[in-house]
């Protein structure tokens, strides 16, 4: 294991945790509307509605089975514990990250309730971001797991079957 990392991400990677932090608290928090963005009419904002609860349920569910399924690898930090094992079953069979996916859902879920572009913008640099850190996270599991290359062959990152 490198004792090399940026200054800013810190040894068990805390500058991810406090920058998803930042992001889950805008999306959560910050402005819903600006002027110039556009507002969604009718029908979209009553589709908007019904399809944020869906997405914000599903979301919900994928953060639940992922933390359940985690056990006691979890931890707040990209890096893994040291004692952990690879989870690849459960939810971890579908996605590889499933927390990271139920959040990026509720995100979206979450601008579909407000009918809220800037909040879909949001949810877009959260999705980014989380891409970002789940790379770091996989360079530091692969380092643990010889068998993390077969599993990122087989199992999509965030988005089930498709990326």
């Amino acid at each position: 294991m490198s004792s090399q990392h940026p200054w800013w991400q810190g040894p068990r990677g805390e500058g991810y945790v406090i920058i998803q932090l930042i992001l889950l608290v805008l999306v959560g928090f910050g402005p819903k509307q600006l002027p110039g963005l556009p507002l969604w009419g009718s029908p979209w904002s009553t589709i908007g509605l019904v399809l944020g609860l869906i997405l914000g349920m599903v979301g919900a569910g994928l953060i639940l089975l992922g933390l359940m399924s985690l056990g006691s690898n979890l931890t707040p930090f990209p890096r893994p514990r040291d004692n952990n094992t690879l989870v690849d079953t459960g939810v971890y069979a579908i996605v590889r990250h499933p927390i990271y996916s139920g959040i990026i859902l509720g995100a979206i879920g979450w601008a579909c309730l407000f009918a809220s572009t800037l909040i879909l913008i949001y949810a877009r640099i959260l999705f980014f971001f989380l891409d970002i850190k789940s790379r770091q996270e996989e360079r530091w599991l692969a380092e643990k797991h010889p068998s993390y290359e077969v599993y990122q062959k087989r199992v999509r990152k965030l988005i089930p079957f498709v990326y």
